[in-house]
């Protein structure tokens, strides 16, 4: 299974259509939050399952804070990350990804790209592909296969 993992589009149309055809070949899409519309408009073309959390700038209680999934042997604690203080560093995130027993990690908020292992802990930030503040604009993917450790990566998204 394939899992695209997209984060904070805040609402920039030409981003929200150029993520769309990043993540066609995705089984599903999780959408860590800040502009929650942008995950809904994504919805409409996109035929797998979709996953979305609020972030610090979504001001509805349509959607949860954080989840958790199990998909074949792992894991996935995601969430926007506000409630973590990871613009301030990871420790919180990762300890409550280990509290959950989970394998991966996901949170954006930082519009920031970047994946770390620590220990039996992967935490992943697919960045902002409409507003990053590193060097490009990127969405994550996770492959999960029973059995097999999942591979976590991002993909640079060439506008």
């Amino acid at each position: 299974m394939l899992i695209a993992v997209i984060s904070d589009t805040h609402r920039m149309k030409n981003y929200i259509n150029i993520a769309k055809k990043n993540i066609n070949k995705a089984d599903m899409v999780i959408h860590l939050g800040d502009n929650i519309e942008d995950a809904e408009e994504i919805l409409k073309d996109f035929h797998g399952e979709v996953y979305i959390v609020s972030g610090n700038c979504d001001y509805s209680d349509k959607y949860p804070k954080e989840g958790i999934l199990n998909i074949e042997d792992t894991r996935i604690f995601f969430t926007h990350g506000d409630l973590y203080g990871v613009k301030y560093g990871l420790n919180n995130i990762y300890y409550k990804t280990k509290e959950l027993n989970a394998d991966i990690g996901l949170f954006g908020h930082t519009h920031i790209s970047m994946i770390e292992r620590y220990d039996d802990v992967i935490l992943m930030n697919p960045g902002s592909i409409s507003l990053p503040r590193n060097n490009g604009r990127h969405i994550g993917f996770i492959e999960v296969e029973k059995g097999i450790e999942p591979s976590v990566y991002l993909e640079n998204i060439n506008v």
